[in-house]
């Protein structure tokens, strides 16, 4: 464990139950010609005592991880682009429908979500540190600002663009490991009756599942409904909604206010209770997690050595950055993986973040087609699955290893 290792909510001792190794930087596909060391770090997770936030041990630099090249875009599933769609739509028939309203977006990333509040010629605004993504959100008439969120850039907003009626991120917050000044500024943008809304994986649903792939460098924090509520409260703010999300592996939306300010659901309340009977902060139960994460890793390495054995050819789909914490932590290589597919083209005829395995286009999964398909890529499992059916009629299977290992 770190030495010291502190709560970043509450400031309490964190006790640490999982520890993955070193690991690279979940996004940093490397050029095949680039023999430079590569930055590595120690990727370990534990919960505090005191707050019950679980969180990792050990923080990785933010300019690291989201930067010029960052390659993540949010539009690159079609279920995604509806989700963001549909909730855009939403706000704009209730939060944002007063005289002249304003949201504000946290890691709007390539504006899939802003881009239907522009449409609509709403007042809005990104706040994006990834220069490449934001200048796509701008290509799509959305208004960006590239920089990092924090008190500071909250304070200069309300400056030169007044206060906002909704503040909104999506799989964002739990990469922010300074979340007191996060809070701060959020507190000081929002207007009095204007209301705070995030969406992130949810630490129910990775015990449930046991998808350790969601613990990697950009996810700093893994929120819970208890634990939220507890961060809000020392915050100065209010958890008044919760709303489970099918997307991404599971989430939760959580919804934030002024204290006061919204009457709060009785959902919050049901999802803490749900908590505390599945005891998801108790160490022994993360201990027991831990275990099952063990087993699965030494499952999945025997399948793929005795397939790779029998002589079948075995390729990953979808080089997403989870992926990074199940090749690494496994030891899973080109020897057993003979590339990665992927449709997103900063991705593509790169190596994989320490595992070093190609990653291909798309059309090279179907010119081909392998034995076996590791879907690393397993919360878009519907929408990959519909796609690839002559996949399935060649005789391939696909492996999978959420929530346990096995092949369908």
């Amino acid at each position: 464990m770190a030495p010291g290792a502190r709560c970043r909510i509450c400031g309490e001792t964190v006790v640490e139950f999982l520890d993955f190794g070193t690991q690279p930087l979940s996004d940093a596909f490397r050029d095949p010609a680039d023999t430079t060391d590569e930055f590595t770090y120690r990727l370990a997770v534990g919960v505090c005592g005191e707050c019950g936030m679980v969180q990792l041990t050990e923080e990785v630099p933010r300019e690291e991880m989201f930067h010029e090249d960052y390659p993540y875009l949010s539009r690159g599933s079609a279920v995604m682009r509806r989700h963001f769609q549909e909730l855009a739509e939403r706000f704009l028939a209730t939060e944002l429908s007063g005289t002249d309203p304003f949201i504000v977006e946290l890691g709007c990333n390539d504006g899939t979500m802003l881009k239907t509040v522009a449409e609509a010629g709403v007042r809005h605004l990104g706040v994006e540190p990834s220069g490449a993504v934001a200048d796509l959100a701008a290509e799509e008439g959305v208004r960006v600002r590239k920089d990092f969120f924090e008190e500071t850039t909250a304070l200069d907003i309300v400056d030169t663009e007044g206060r906002a009626d909704v503040i909104y991120a999506a799989n964002t917050l739990c990469h922010i490991p300074y979340m007191a000044s996060i809070l701060r500024g959020v507190t000081a943008l929002l207007k009095p009756n204007g209301v705070f809304v995030f969406e992130d994986p949810y630490l129910g649903d990775i015990l449930e599942k046991t998808s350790f792939d969601q613990i990697y460098d950009e996810h700093f924090f893994f929120f819970s409904a208890t634990s939220v509520d507890e961060m809000a409260r020392r915050h100065g703010l209010e958890l008044v909604d919760v709303e489970r999300l099918p997307v991404h592996g599971g989430e939760v939306r959580y919804t934030l206010a002024r204290p006061g300010a919204r009457t709060r659901s009785a959902a919050v309340d049901e999802l803490c209770e749900e908590e505390r009977r599945r005891r998801i902060s108790d160490l022994a139960v993360l201990e027991d997690f831990a275990r099952k994460v063990r087993v699965i890793r030494d499952e999945l390495v025997e399948l793929l050595t005795r397939l790779r054995a029998e002589g079948h050819r075995i390729v990953g789909y979808g080089a997403t950055a989870k992926s990074a914490t199940v090749t690494n932590f496994c030891g899973i290589g080109p020897e057993l993986v003979e590339f990665v597919c992927d449709t997103t083209p900063a991705k593509q005829h790169k190596l994989t973040p320490g595992s070093h395995i190609p990653v291909r286009p798309p059309e090279a999964f179907s010119q081909d087609y392998p034995s076996y398909a590791l879907l690393f890529a397993w919360n878009h499992s519907e929408e990959i699955m519909a796609k690839e059916q002559d996949f399935r009629k060649a005789g391939g299977r696909w492996i999978r290893y959420v929530p346990h290992v096995h092949v369908v």
